[in-house]
């Protein structure tokens, strides 16, 4: 089951609790759990605790199923975990702390999914959940993603190259919940063989915007001033505006001024992308850009003047941010 991939509390424990503020790749990992053979026919309950309340989910918890002695029970936005619960549901939420302290005398499988970066650990009922649950903290860093999205991969018989697992990350913007999103859709499309290939994700995952202003930085600092030009306009052209590209081009220039310097001082990549909290992948294309520190340094700060000129009003059209490209 892909919730190995995290720590996990108690995994003999059927009663699970996920929580991480990732919702898209929570839900997978949900689907994943369920689909175990421990679970074939089971009728499954969904409760939303914002929008049905805590009276449904105690009355689904304490009733029985119409088909089957054991059902199951998938809590979703449970905002008793969290600070921010109102008052007035604090009786339902002490009847449901009963409920969860007695747990394991019910047949029912329950499961509770917590989109949120953190629970308030201050609270009995989150207390009694992370005891009376199989609690798994789906949180990871920025370099993680990579491990994590390739142990998936081969979890569910699929394989992937080095190289291609690089390029899908790398047009996911290392973002879990659209590499995630990448990846569906190329399995798809894969052949029997389950392989993933190069030729798949450059025909069917489109280039994020970071990564086609990246190409855009990358053609100035190679001085293909046309290519890169090309390139803007397109981006112009798709509705993009100046401050949004300048956005961009600020944080991929602080990116490589941070890790080159980090280079410097003889790090390795890893503990570069760590310290910086992106993937290795970043800093080797950091690392491959050709432009002194005092160069990176200065286009830097002239990007932000830019952004400032656009916001305030004193720059106007394409002209200026083309005339920055140009000067790099």
């Amino acid at each position: 089951m892909l919730i190995s991939l995290f720590k996990n509390s108690n995994v003999q424990n059927k009663n699970l609790l996920i929580y991480g503020e990732d919702a898209f790749l929570n839900d997978y990992l949900i689907r994943d759990y369920l689909a175990s053979s421990d679970f074939a026919g089971l009728d499954l309950q969904r409760v939303d605790c914002e929008n049905d309340g805590l009276g449904e989910l105690l009355a689904s918890l304490t009733e029985a199923s119409l088909f089957s002695q054991q059902k199951i029970i998938w809590i979703k936005n449970p905002i008793f975990l969290t600070g921010k619960s109102p008052k007035k549901i604090q009786a339902d939420v002490e009847k449901l702390e009963k409920v969860f302290a007695n747990l394991n005398l019910s047949d029912d499988i329950v499961i509770i999914q917590a989109n949120y970066a953190n629970l308030d650990k201050r609270k009995k009922i989150t207390k009694l959940s992370l005891s009376a649950f199989n609690s798994v903290a789906v949180q990871f860093k920025p370099y993680e993603v990579s491990g994590i999205i390739k142990a998936i991969i081969k979890d569910e018989g699929y394989s992937i190259s080095q190289s291609t697992l690089h390029l899908l990350l790398e047009r996911s913007d290392q973002v879990m919940d659209t590499v995630l999103s990448n990846y569906l859709k190329l399995k798809l499309i894969a052949g029997d063989n389950k392989k993933i290939t190069l030729e798949a994700v450059q025909n069917n995952v489109d280039l994020s915007l970071a990564q086609n202003i990246f190409e855009i930085l990358s053609s100035a600092f190679k001085k293909n001033y046309q290519e890169a030009i090309e390139r803007l306009e397109d981006q112009l052209r798709e509705g993009q505006n100046p401050v949004r590209i300048l956005a961009v081009f600020e944080n991929q220039l602080e990116v490589i001024l941070s890790a080159k310097i980090l280079l410097a001082r003889r790090r390795s990549e890893m503990d570069v992308g760590k310290e910086l909290g992106i993937h290795p992948y970043r800093v080797k294309l950091a690392r491959q850009t050709q432009a002194s520190i005092p160069k990176i340094k200065k286009l830097l700060l002239e990007a932000i003047k830019l952004d400032q000129g656009y916001k305030n009003g004193t720059y106007q059209g394409d002209e200026f941010i083309k005339m920055f490209l140009l000067a790099i």
